[in-house]
């Protein structure tokens, strides 16, 4: 079982965890892998080889909730059937001190528990009733029974600090709000399979891999001791044409509950932005509303975006993120704080050049405790309320989240993940030593696999400017081998490759496979600053390209690297790179390109958030024509020589499919090796179990296809 090496900046008034055991080159980084590990066999069997059926069989944590009295916490196990091509996700809790996990819920899939605030009962989301809806079950998980049975799913549970009301979010028709038979009627006439077309007035009229239907998320209260059938007694929250929470950004949960259970703070879309078109603007701000409804007070007024709003234990403040930079997706996250007696707002985190990922309040209000990436990592820090530096509490070869506070003040529940390792769930305690984990549900597979992990290198671009990225090399690494090198291209194009577990690109099947794999974070990614994050805008094919090749210079020029067999890869962001180098380099045997931009001013027309591309390149291509055109892969065609696999999702609606059939018939006119990977049933990503299968088959089909030529 690999370790997380955590190493923290401790004080006296800091709380943190950490883990001080850092493996040495070549050390074996398992816990107790000296009595665990199987002795080998007289035979010498190999080792097995951690494929994409190894990946599918681990469990996938998420959702950690420590329960009010700070004795246990609450998860979500989700498990991959290929037999059944599905996904089941059941709700389990683990004390708080350790021990043996328990099982809570079977039937259906259940996720989304949320403690009453006695920590008696879980309030829960479940659709073992063919719908999701809100559930209750006692503690022990016992007394699971129906809380809602509307006509609509429903998601996003809260209690009330109270316990006597649950707010719960819900998409329905905004003329129709908290009319169950209203809702009913209009969905059964909308689905009744005869006229299936629509006409749209306004922007967006889809968003990543749906079309508008015409319906809202908004929030609802009801009784917590409501039964099946009196869903009528719902009060709607947030009427209007807006959806709580908003569906742009990536942000925290966008609604919270005052420690009184009076009110309810949320974020949506400002008036200015329904004026202007969603489809034209990241301007969300806060608004609150009292719990039985009533019109809303609007807290924030910033043209940028606000969300996540959390208030402090003393109900005094909202913690919440901010944005400056109208239109930017990612301008830089600032912490802020909202005084709720005096109206104010101030920054918390001014002079922290990095994004804030999620906030949570200390026990008694003083300090609030934050996660944010840092060259490569997720960090947990901590700030003063009255003031000063950020200072770090909880650091190492991990990202960090989910962080919690237990009642007494003197140790957090945290998430920590690893390009190594799966999410486990952590306890750690004020004054250092070792963190306590507290989740184990992969330990008998990964148990099987010797995972590498991630080596961190640090080169220097073109223009001097530092640049890094991680390395990961095969299993059993030979040092006298010649491997193959993959360079894997991340997407945003703000974002990073960092110490975290994914299933869609997963370095280890990679590397598993024979290649060692490169993971450079050139401009534009996020974690090393934001100057460094605006170092791309309106420069896509020029400093990054810059960036990328000088890292590949320095991984060849190692000695295990077979420089005649190099490959690349990359979805999105990392798509469109692809499809810029197949233009403008031949330094690769084989790409693979994934739901990749083709053609910048085609995909202006089609993709739905249009304030990204307004940003990235300055305007429309009718008033850039110069930028869409420079820096376009499809203006370079005559010079595709390179075999590429393309793959592209037709309910991509960020990256419209038309994209990737666009540089597919390019290539095959250009009579240049190429494949399309078609998918009719997948958006932008490939989530469906046996599809990721396909999707990781055809990929290392292909690449080893070229690299073994």
């Amino acid at each position: 079982m690999h370790r997380f090496a955590a190493v923290a900046v401790l004080s006296a008034a800091v709380l943190a965890a950490q883990e001080t055991e850092t493996a040495q080159p070549g050390e074996d980084r398992t816990e107790a892998a000296t009595s665990a590990a199987p002795a080998p066999s007289a035979a010498h069997a190999p080792e097995p080889v951690f494929d994409v059926h190894a990946l599918l069989s681990l469990a996938r944590i998420s959702d950690p909730q420590l329960s009010p009295d700070g004795a246990r916490v609450a998860y979500v196990v989700e498990r991959i059937s290929e037999e059944k091509n599905a996904k089941t996700r059941q709700i389990f809790t683990v004390s708080a001190d350790g021990g043996e996990a328990r099982r809570l819920t079977a039937e259906g899939n259940n996720s989304r528990p949320r403690w009453s605030p006695d920590s008696g009962q879980l309030a829960f989301v479940s659709d073992r009733t063919d719908s999701s809806q809100i559930w209750l079950m006692e503690a022990d998980g016992s007394r699971q029974r129906p809380v809602t049975d509307l006509p609509i799913e429903v998601d996003g549970v809260l209690f009330s600090p109270a316990g006597d009301t649950l707010v719960f979010a819900g998409r329905v028709y905004p003329d129709c709000g908290a009319d169950w038979q209203c809702n009913k009627s209009r969905l059964a006439r909308d689905n009744d399979g005869r006229v299936q077309a629509r006409v749209y007035d306004s922007l967006p009229y889809r968003h990543w891999d749906a079309w508008d239907d015409g319906r809202r998320s908004h929030l609802f209260a009801l009784a917590a001791d409501a039964s099946p059938g009196s869903g009528d007694r719902a009060v709607e929250l947030t009427p209007g044409e807006y959806d709580v929470p908003p569906f742009s950004l990536s942000a925290p949960e966008g609604y919270a509950l005052s420690p009184d259970g009076l009110e309810v703070a949320y974020a949506r879309a400002s008036d200015g932005a329904a004026e202007s078109g969603l489809a034209l603007s990241t301007d969300t701000d806060l608004y609150a509303v009292s719990i039985r409804g009533g019109d809303p007070v609007r807290l924030t007024d910033n043209p940028a975006f606000d969300g996540g709003p959390v208030y402090s234990p003393d109900g005094l403040y909202i913690a919440y993120l901010a944005q400056q930079r109208a239109g930017y997706e990612s301008d830089r996250f600032r912490l802020m704080l909202y005084d709720r007696e005096s109206g104010e707002t101030a920054v918390v985190t001014e002079t922290f050049d990095r994004w804030v990922n999620g906030a949570a309040w200390s026990s008694d209000a003083g300090r609030l405790f934050l996660t944010a990436e840092d060259r490569g990592r997720e960090p947990i820090f901590t700030v003063l309320v009255s003031g000063g530096g950020v200072n770090m509490a909880v650091y190492g070869d991990a990202s960090h989240g989910d962080v919690q506070l237990l009642p007494d003040g003197k140790s957090l529940i945290y998430t920590a993940q690893s390009g190594s390792h799966p999410v486990e769930i952590f306890r750690g305690f004020a004054g250092g030593g070792a963190p306590l984990r507290l989740t184990h549900e992969n330990d008998a597979i990964l148990d099987r696999y010797r995972l590498p992990d991630y080596e961190e290198i640090r080169y220097a671009s073109n223009d001097g400017s530092e640049v890094s990225g991680f390395l990961l090399k095969p299993p059993n690494f030979d040092l006298d081998g010649a491997y193959p090198l993959l360079l894997l291209i991340h997407g945003g194009p703000q974002g990073a490759w960092r110490q975290s577990w994914s299933y869609r690109w997963n370095a280890q099947v990679f590397a598993a496979a024979g290649f060692v794999v490169f993971m450079p974070n050139p401009r534009g990614s996020t974690g090393y600053g934001q100057a460094f994050i605006d170092g791309i805008n309106a420069d896509w094919g020029g400093k990054v390209v810059e960036d990328i090749l000088a890292g590949l210079d320095t991984v060849i020029a190692r000695p295990y690297i077979d420089r005649n067999r190099v490959v690349a890869a990359g979805g999105s962001y990392g798509g469109y790179m692809v499809n810029w180098l197949l233009g403008h380099s031949e330094r690769f045997r084989a790409l693979v390109s994934h739901a990749g931009i083709y053609d910048l001013e085609s995909f202006f027309g089609a993709t739905e958030e249009l304030w990204f591309p307004l940003w990235e390149f300055g305007g429309a291509p009718w008033e850039k024509p110069e930028i869409y055109a420079r820096w376009s892969p499809s203006a370079a065609v005559e010079k595709f020589k390179t075999p590429t696999l393309v793959i592209h999702g037709r309910q991509d609606y960020r990256v419209p499919v038309e994209q990737g059939m666009a540089l597919f018939t390019a290539l095959q006119m250009r009579d240049v090796p190429s494949k399309f990977l078609h998918y009719p049933d997948e958006g932008h990503w490939i989530l469906k179990p046996a599809n990721s299968v396909l999707w990781y088959d055809t990929v290392l089909g292909w690449l080893r296809q070229w690299v073994h030529k």
